[in-house]
């Protein structure tokens, strides 16, 4: 009985195992039954957000894009491409506090999506692509293709460790919640906003920022 309880336990933890280290298709170039506009708030709407041939895209006057589900550790793949003077990203550990009025980057970090060369203000380099916006700059400012162009971009966190990935090379590399995170924190514009209280789970959040960005090929794989 004992050696069946134990093969019984196996199995679970096999399949929690293959569960978790399985890819979702977040968006497949059809459907939108992941997400949710974060300006209407209904659990289904996608208002603002449209497919176009296969590509999610929006002229970013309709607000944010948000997943219905949170996610702790996971690995997400995207394809992002921006048009020119553009500024977008992708926001995670998003809290669905609707009732505070405010935007989902007020709550986690962001991997910064922005015409580098030709935005209206000179990013600085905590600003540029691929930077987790505000706090860490990209150790790769050539890693970036230019507004129009399609890039591959990749947000991996595992118990707290943080990276981002831009065209295949790790641009920032952090840890969530840890002293110097704090300390960083505290040096940028995030430092009185609930983003600077750490949390486990979010939601992930693709931001409308009111210019044009198209996504495709996004997938999610939790830890």
């Amino acid at each position: 009985m004992r050696i069946l309880v134990l093969i019984m336990a196996a199995l679970v933890a096999n399949t929690s195992f293959a569960q978790k280290n399985k890819w979702v298709k977040l968006f497949d170039g059809k459907s939108l039954e992941h997400w949710y506009s974060w300006n209407v708030n209904d659990g289904n709407s996608t208002a603002g957000w449209s497919v176009v041939n296969g590509e999610l895209t929006t002229d970013g006057k309709g607000g944010d894009l948000v997943t219905k589900k949170e996610y702790e550790n996971f690995e997400l793949e995207f394809e992002f491409k921006v048009s020119p003077k553009g500024n977008s990203g992708v926001i995670y550990k998003v809290q669905d506090k609707q009732k505070e009025k405010e935007q989902p980057y007020i709550y986690g970090p962001e991997y910064q999506i922005i015409d580098d060369v030709n935005y209206p203000s000179t990013p600085k380099d905590v600003h540029k692509t691929g930077g987790n916006y505000d706090v860490y700059a990209p150790s790769d400012l050539s890693a970036v293709k230019p507004a129009g162009e399609w890039n591959k971009g990749k947000i991996k966190i595992l118990n707290n460790k943080v990276e981002h990935w831009l065209n295949g090379k790790k641009v920032i590399e952090y840890e969530y919640a840890s002293p110097k995170w704090v300390e960083d924190i505290a040096k940028s514009k995030f430092k009185s906003w609930p983003y600077a209280t750490p949390h486990a789970k979010g939601k992930i959040s693709l931001q409308g920022h009111g210019d044009t960005v198209w996504f495709k090929n996004i997938r999610i794989k939790e830890l």
